[in-house]
């Protein structure tokens, strides 16, 4: 597998280095390479957005008011094999930075659970159904740790509406509308 990740940066707000971007993406995609059939060349884009920006995605595609800590907009490939794009990771790093000093934790770490979690919807994970979330989480968990990182799952609120833990990433798109190349 080669891959290419194309970042582009639209936000004001702190953000990782490219490097670690692109580590953190490629560890979500060697981990579900056992899995899939992830070959030849793959492409992920990255856009780090400001709030004003994931707003507006967020109340177009998921028809959520407000900002949100990631979205992930799938190409629409052939399900068995992966060879080429594989889809949009919009991240929005003042919520991301926001939610890393409330949630106590290191930032870094808080940008690598996006950055996997969005790449694991783009390679068909969600977590809406309560197996489906557990599945994700595992898996989430398990790059986490082999990239250094804690566990991001550990306060679950057992009165949270939709019984995702309080830290659970604010979803994605799943449009599988394709691109967000701008």
């Amino acid at each position: 597998m080669n891959l290419t990740v194309d970042i582009q940066c639209a936000s004001r707000a702190a953000t990782p280095n490219e490097a670690d971007i692109t580590r953190w993406i490629n560890a979500a995609l060697q981990a579900e390479a056992q899995h899939k059939a992830l070959q030849g060349n793959i492409e992920v884009s990255v856009r780090v957005v400001d709030a004003a920006e994931m707003t507006t995605l967020n109340e177009t595609y998921r028809g959520k008011s407000g900002s949100t800590n990631v979205l992930s907009f799938p190409a629409d490939l052939h399900a068995d094999v992966v060879d080429g794009l594989l889809g949009d990771v919009v991240i929005c790093a003042p919520v991301v930075n926001q939610e890393a000093a409330t949630q106590h934790k290191a930032v870094a770490a808080h940008w690598a659970h996006m950055a996997v979690h969005g790449t694991l919807h783009l390679l068909g994970y969600d977590h809406v159904q309560e197996a489906d979330a557990q599945a994700m989480e595992s898996l989430e968990t398990a790059i986490l740790g082999a990239l250094d990182f804690p566990c991001p799952y550990g306060n679950y609120d057992d009165n949270h509406s939709d019984n995702q833990p309080d830290n659970q990433p604010d979803n994605h798109a799943n449009t599988h509308n394709g691109a967000l190349h701008q």
